[in-house]
């Protein structure tokens, strides 16, 4: 069987635990239990990097961070790896089709607001953004710290999944008519990348 982690994905995944450990003693274990471990260390970084002043550094800690957590998602979720380009354009595609670049996700953690050069967005089939719109819409509030941690986005994607699994089973016939409806698409028209 081949392997799902392509050998970058992997190589830059144990560099970050290698960086945790040694910054705060603490081994990730490529679990939703030490991600709030990661999330600390993102948010040391650009303080530890000069402000800013060491765009390489943090690049370094964008790339390697955002394959630890595209590992996370993938062991947890399913799905598979899409490599191409730079490596911060790397997505992870969930079974259901929505689709994220982890790296995106760890810059937006870092900064605490979407970047313009960074994808830092949910994005899924034509067929399903309406549908990924609307369980996004309906989630609640949430900090600006929650919404930008990977633990977060971790329970975002969760969610939103688990939605998409159901509108799926739905339209395949699978469901009993008397279980919850799925949310009525707002259009069938594409729309971009959702939020």
């Amino acid at each position: 069987m081949e392997d799902p982690v392509p050998p970058r994905v992997r190589e830059y995944a144990e560099q970050v635990v290698t960086y945790v450990r040694k910054a705060l003693g603490v081994t990730l274990e490529y679990d939703s239990d030490t991600l709030p471990v990661l999330d600390h260390y993102l948010r040391t970084v650009d303080e530890a990097a000069g402000g800013g002043s060491q765009p390489a550094t943090i690049q370094l800690v964008v790339t390697t961070s955002g394959a630890y957590f595209g590992e996370v998602v993938r062991r947890r979720l399913g799905g598979r790896w899409e490599l191409g380009g730079k490596d911060v354009e790397w997505r992870i595609v969930l079974p259901t089709g929505l689709n994220f670049a982890p790296a995106g996700f760890v810059a937006a953690a870092i900064a605490q607001a979407d970047l313009d050069d960074l994808d830092s967005e949910l994005d899924a089939p034509p067929r399903m953004r309406p549908y990924v719109q609307q369980a996004l819409q309906r989630m609640g509030e949430v900090s600006l710290d929650d919404y930008y941690s990977l633990c977060g986005r971790l329970d975002t994607l969760e969610h939103v999944h688990e939605v998409l699994v159901a509108v799926a089973a739905k339209m395949m016939g699978d469901t009993p008519d008397d279980e919850d409806e799925p949310p009525e698409p707002v259009s069938d028209e594409p729309s971009g990348p959702v939020n």
